[in-house]
């Protein structure tokens, strides 16, 4: 009897004890339970916090989003009204530079001479028979491509298809391109021929005529030379002395250019100022074989804001700008023959372009301008008419 009594107080204790033990495991699962969901109700507060800030984000964008394009569409209104009024300004200025036309800069008073004028009347008979033309507008623009330094010089020889650049303000090295379209495909000055002179070429005033290089050397403290370089034997064939006093420039705008030459129908001419003192330009007619100079005239053409200049058919068209580069135009023509009037003398606007004409050389084959503009190699295709003295 008493081993039962004892077994059935140990049975019971140990239900006792487990009932305790599974008691306070679902205390601890239920509390663990409890917390779960806590933070379960705490993420569900903060989502639909989150969620309630990014809908509140999106309408604040929204509204700003409108609000540019409201702006947008005002500026965009703005910058039309202004264009129209920029243009009306500016054909409003083309209209009244058209109602004054640049003096035809003919200089009489220096001829009285009769040697002088004997010369005058011989050059003037040999123009007449081949050119009688002066330039009536711009009949067209062409931008080739950009190549090289912001001033330069490219051009073309009148009797060939090759294209010359000289790259730069002076040097001794040229590029020679077999045609404009060669020079147009390349890339850069890689697949030129180089030519090395055998001096430095001074300021983009060069000119290539008939096979052969005119440039300008000029050292410290010594006279300008005009250098004749054959192109074909690689040799200096002619030089001459051009006494200028000081370092004066042709050009005030262009101040690299130390003179011009040009090549026309009628042959060489070189611009020049004789003296910083000098306010115009003059201009002296070149024997091309010799160098030798056959007359001097004063144009009476400001070199105050001229930028560049060429000869056509003995007519001399200076190229005026401002300071802050705008529209080139010519102002200023004279004519060797005496042969343009006043009221003909063209009034030409150039296109806008992306800064100001470092050079401007005539090809008289073409009857077109190439130019170098701000690194950018230009061509200006030009109509002409018949002069009226002609």
């Amino acid at each position: 009897m008493k081993p039962l009594f004892v077994l059935l107080v140990s049975t019971a204790w140990s239900f006792t004890g487990a009932q305790y033990y599974y008691q306070g495991l679902m205390d601890y699962l239920e509390n663990r339970l409890l917390a779960i969901e806590d933070r379960m109700q705490l993420w569900h507060e903060q989502s639909h916090q989150y969620h309630t800030e990014m809908k509140d984000f999106k309408k604040l964008t929204a509204e700003a989003m409108d609000g540019l394009k409201t702006e947008h569409s005002i500026l965009f209104k703005d910058l039309e009204g202004a264009a129209v009024r920029v243009d009306r300004v500016e054909r409003e200025m083309d209209y009244v530079e058209t109602q004054t036309s640049p003096r035809a800069c003919g200089n009489r008073a220096d001829k009285v001479v009769e040697q002088e004028a004997l010369k005058h009347f011989e050059l003037s008979i040999n123009l007449e028979r081949h050119c009688v033309e002066i330039i009536s507008g711009i009949r067209s623009v062409k931008i080739l491509k950009r190549v090289g330094s912001p001033k330069g010089m490219w051009t073309r020889d009148p009797r060939s298809s090759k294209v010359y650049i000289f790259n730069g303000t002076s040097g001794d090295t040229i590029y020679q391109f077999n045609s404009v379209r060669d020079f147009s495909r390349s890339l850069g000055l890689t697949s030129s021929r180089s030519i090395r002179l055998p001096s430095e070429w001074s300021g983009p005033g060069s000119a290539v005529y008939n096979g052969y290089l005119y440039y300008i050397k000029q050292e410290a403290d010594a006279d300008m030379q005009v250098v004749k370089y054959n192109l074909l034997s690689g040799s200096v064939t002619e030089t001459a002395m051009f006494p200028v006093e000081g370092r004066a420039t042709v050009y005030n705008l262009n101040p690299e250019t130390v003179a011009d030459l040009a090549a026309d129908d009628g042959g060489l001419w070189l611009l020049y100022a004789p003296s910083d003192s000098e306010p115009t330009i003059s201009l002296a007619k070149m024997d091309a074989a010799t160098l030798d100079i056959e007359q001097i005239w004063d144009t009476q053409c400001p070199r105050e804001y001229a930028e560049a200049a060429f000869v056509v058919c003995g007519t001399v068209y200076v190229v005026y700008n401002t300071r802050l580069a705008s529209r080139s135009r010519v102002q200023c023509v004279f004519d060797v023959n005496d042969m343009v009037l006043s009221e003909e003398a063209p009034l030409i606007y150039f296109p806008r372009r992306y800064g100001a004409h470092a050079s401007l050389k005539y090809n008289p084959e073409e009857k077109q301008l190439y130019s170098w503009d701000d690194g950018y190699q230009i061509i200006y295709r030009l109509t002409m008419k018949r002069k009226l003295l002609a």
